[in-house]
């Protein structure tokens, strides 16, 4: 390397570049890792090609990352170099340059004093950390060897979205500080005359996170011991039909909001269009100007400065406005009509989905003549809907009448063209609640998980953590060469249990600025304890997602989180008492979720279609939390796709949505691969020889088979979402909605567009007990023809290979244009070409290999750019 190119330190002196200690630095990053030693020199080759004079040290870091990852779709093992370099450069922030891996164990202990005091004097750590904890003893309990735990695309998540930084920008958190401030802030209440004390506490939680055995959702880990300790994550609230209350929901939104909170809305109580105002003799507007106004509310107040507020409006489908509900969304129309920024979802009834079913028809009318509707469910709501159904026929009420299912298609309908309105079911969800006895739950949540019942005195609150299921499995399938794959039952119980814990601690913590959530809070203690990384351990026991060994792998599993997380809160109730709303609820008789089944069949009169199956001591626990329990909801399973990130896994219940891909997030843009699928056909000594073709078809391992000997057994585990049918994703939810008292944020993904396969899919979705539905994926009707990939395509169709119709076509053996974003032209694969580059810009640019399929799509809505990755967009930040 030309001893021309010098770079510019941190302290702004210059010095020569030295490439013997970027092959050290990227060695040792490789440490662990087969060919360490090849692929330093490689990496430095690569770099090498990019470099100009003057560039930063930390353009240097940058860069040494950028090359790396560029190389993960040949390897995922360069991920794990690109994560440690880029936790390196966090220690190089804060330790200052020179320091190696060896050395920063010994400095951690010392520096966490540090950070936490100079916290607290900035203002931005509570100052209780520094008077509450022996913080030189948790500073001995950081491991940084844990950092290898996480995955690159982990922790650029943490350091943009989750920790903390001085007023400058700088960094001030490396993963282990920041793991122990949010065990900290959550051990606050924590004292040795009712519990371990907050010290031994906080190891306990950090413990657990650090190992990424489970995590704390994501405003719990944005402002978990720092000055702001607004932590819950699921605000649930209804508008009511006057005047101040809906002035006041324009307020709670927009403090909510800034606390990073997402928001669930029911707006049927608003009375229709043209309904009659008595108090100065005119008409109203309707519920959907008040909706644009939240709207615009969260657009305003944008959470962190960073993201649009996310809220979710809920209508019954009897309202007479619901066809202008489900016009929300539409890009044509009155922009004063429309919501370019909350989500919508439909509250749908027992007697509605029964009216499908017969053909019959649906009765809208207007709230301020039918006030009672929204309270009732089940089987006393039909009652009183076909009194009103009667009513209408005589003429007595103002109504429109159509067909129910002439009301589902177009529900559908929007919901395929607009992702909107999300299907839950008012009836399945209260008939099945055990918190029954504190009125009527009117709607979900933002991304449809929570069920909790709220009034014009109770703004429903819930907190969440997810368990990482990955990181309590073991082994592999033994067709992979390893001795099977097993579950740590007895870590998966410390888990449930422990998180249970820190989630009952997180209400006595935090703060609100909206008095009828610290109220709801306090008297119904609701926890949301859910799971993610179903896929990951399915593939790791080598089932197929769409198999009876998956769904009794959820059933399983589910029923004994459930029992471990429900017999911690009885624990709880003995240690700290019962929640105050205890009495008179399907608890305090000895219920758990399972029972609901019963409930839920006899009051519909439809038998519930799923298996029934038990196999631990429900008896007893149920006699036990007859005595008294601490929460009163426990279970939910939230989407996670930012703490899935973090937690190297996948979201949620969800499944692959290919085996190799681009995710476009607000963190970055980042490159995908199935490390299960690599490691399986790494043991079958397949990778080199299929991972060109499985670039080129856009990570489908089935069209890969038609090329290489790839067992069919692989190809039915790694079959992906659009390969599924509809069937599977409602067959694992109704397995875990057995066990769960909340709900599940479950996305489905289809194939075929039929509208009619549709009302069949949700139809079957009622019949099985499943809660409620988030968004529907939608196979693209068109996909775009990749340019190159490492084999040239003209090359391959002129020799009779694989690659796409005979022809000329743009770009065949050439460097593909620039892409939206990036910065610098795409280049081959095969061949990295350094493009100039000024000196101001960073000089390696992440550049998605040519045959990867790209989720960075925009859809541009009043300038603003909303990426449309389903595992991004797609999702809730706020339940992650």
């Amino acid at each position: 390397m030309s001893s021309t190119i010098t770079v510019v330190k941190r302290d702004g002196s210059r010095a020569p570049y030295d490439g013997y200690e970027i092959s050290r630095s990227i060695q040792e990053a490789a440490a662990g890792l087969d060919d360490e030693v090849a692929r330093a020199t490689q990496l430095r080759s690569e770099l090498e090609i990019t470099l100009f004079d003057g560039i930063t040290s930390e353009q240097l870091d940058e860069a040494v990352v950028q090359v790396a990852l560029q190389n993960v779709k040949d390897d995922p093992a360069y991920d794990t170099i690109a994560s440690r370099l880029l936790v390196k450069s966090l220690y190089k922030s804060i330790f200052g340059e020179g320091v190696t891996r060896d050395e920063v164990q010994a400095f951690h202990a010392e520096a966490f004093v540090a950070y936490v005091e100079r916290g607290v004097e900035l203002g931005l750590l509570d100052p209780r950390l520094r008077t509450h904890f022996d913080l030189q003893r948790l500073g001995a309990a950081l491991d940084p060897g844990r950092d290898d735990l996480l995955r690159y695309i982990g922790v650029q998540t943490m350091r943009t979205r989750y920790m903390i930084s001085a007023p400058d920008g700088r960094p001030m958190e490396m993963p282990q500080f920041f793991w122990m401030r949010v065990a900290m802030g959550l051990s606050l209440n924590e004292t040795e005359q009712d519990g371990p004390g907050a010290d031994a506490a906080a190891e306990r939680f950090y413990d657990k996170m650090s190992r990424l055995e489970y995590l704390a959702a994501g405003s719990t880990l944005v402002n978990a011991g720092t000055s702001y300790a607004q932590l819950s994550n699921c605000f649930v609230m209804q508008m009511e039909d006057e005047i101040e209350h809906i002035a006041k929901s324009v307020r709670d939104v927009m403090w909510l909001t800034k606390g990073t909170g997402g928001i669930g809305m029911s707006v049927t109580k608003l009375r229709a269009e043209g309904s009659a105002i008595r108090s100065n003799n005119t008409s109203s507007t309707g519920p959907i100007p008040f909706m644009h106004t939240i709207d615009s509310t969260l657009r305003a107040v944008s959470r962190g400065g960073k993201k649009f507020g996310a809220l979710c409006f809920y209508m019954e489908n009897w309202h007479l406005d619901f066809p202008a509900f489900l016009d929300l969304r539409q890009n044509s129309g009155d922009p004063y009509r429309r919501t370019r920024t909350a989500n919508t979802a439909v509250w749908i009834s027992d007697d509605f989905m029964k009216r499908v079913e017969a053909d019959q028809p649906w009765y809208l009318f207007d709230p301020a003549d039918v006030p009672d509707l929204v309270e009732l469910t089940g089987a006393a709501f039909s009652r009183r809907y076909a009194e009103y159904a009667a009513r209408a026929e005589a003429g007595e009420l103002r109504h429109k009448k159509i067909g129910a299912r002439e009301q589902m298609r177009a529900i559908l309908t929007s919901l395929q063209s607009t992702s909107h309105p999300w299907l839950t079911w008012k009836d399945t969800i209260n008939t099945r609640a055990l918190n029954h006895n504190t009125g009527t739950i009117h709607l979900s949540n933002l991304c449809t998980e929570i069920c909790l019942p709220q009034d014009a005195d109770n703004v429903s609150v819930c907190n969440l953590a997810s368990i990482n299921l990955a990181r309590h499995v073991t082994g592999r399938r033994r067709s992979a060469g390893g001795e099977g794959a097993r579950i740590d039952w007895d870590r998966l119980a410390e888990s449930a249990r422990l998180a249970v814990r820190q989630l009952d601690n997180l209400i006595d913590i935090t703060i609100s600025s909206v008095p009828e959530s610290e109220r709801s809070n306090e008297l119904n203690r609701a926890l949301g304890l859910g799971v993610m990384g179903f896929t990951d351990i399915v593939e790791r026991f080598g089932y197929s997602y769409e198999s009876e060994e998956a769904y009794e792998l959820i059933d399983r599993v589910m029923e004994f989180v459930s029992w471990h997380a429900i017999d911690a809160s009885a624990d709880l109730a003995r240690e700290r008492g019962s929640y105050a709303n205890f009495k008179g609820s399907r608890w305090s008789q000895g219920m758990v979720p399972v029972d609901s089944l019963d409930l839920l069949e006899a009051d519909r009169g439809v038998r519930v279609e799923v298996d029934r199956t038990t196999r631990l001591d429900w008896t007893a626990l149920r006699t036990k939390v007859a005595g008294g329990i601490r929460n009163s909801t426990l279970l939910a399973i939230a989407p996670t796709a930012s703490i899935g990130l973090v937690a190297g896994t996948t979201p949620g219940l969800d499944p692959q949505f290919s085996q190799i891909f681009s995710r476009a997030t607000s963190s970055g843009k980042f490159l995908e691969v199935n490390r299960n699928l690599v490691e399986d056909l790494q043991a079958l000594g397949l990778w080199e020889r299929v991972r060109e073709d499985l670039l080129r078809h856009q990570g489908d391992l089935s069209k890969v088979a038609e090329l290489h000997p790839v067992p069919a057994e692989l190809v039915d585990i790694y079959q992906t979402s659009f390969q599924l049918s509809g069937r599977a994703y409602l067959e694992v939810a109704a397995r875990a909605q057995k066990w769960i008292d909340q709900a599940i944020s479950r996305n489905i993904y289809l194939a075929d567009r039929n509208v009619a396969t549709m009302v069949d899919l949700y139809s079957a979705a009622w019949r099985m007990g499943v809660k409620t539905t988030y968004y529907l994926h939608m196979m693209p009707r068109h996909t775009a023809e990749q340019s190159t990939v490492k084999v040239n395509k003209a090359e391959a169709i002129a020799t009779g290979g694989s690659g796409g119709a005979a022809g000329p076509r743009r770009g065949f053996g050439a460097a593909a244009p620039a892409r939206r974003g990036f910065g610098a032209a795409a280049v081959s694969v095969a061949e990295p070409v350094a493009e100039p580059v000024a000196e101001a810009v960073v000089p390696v640019v992440p550049v998605v290999p040519d045959g990867v399929e790209e989720l960075d799509q925009v859809d541009v809505v009043d300038g603003a750019e909303c990426p449309i990755d389903p595992m991004e967009r797609l999702q809730c930040e706020s339940c992650q």
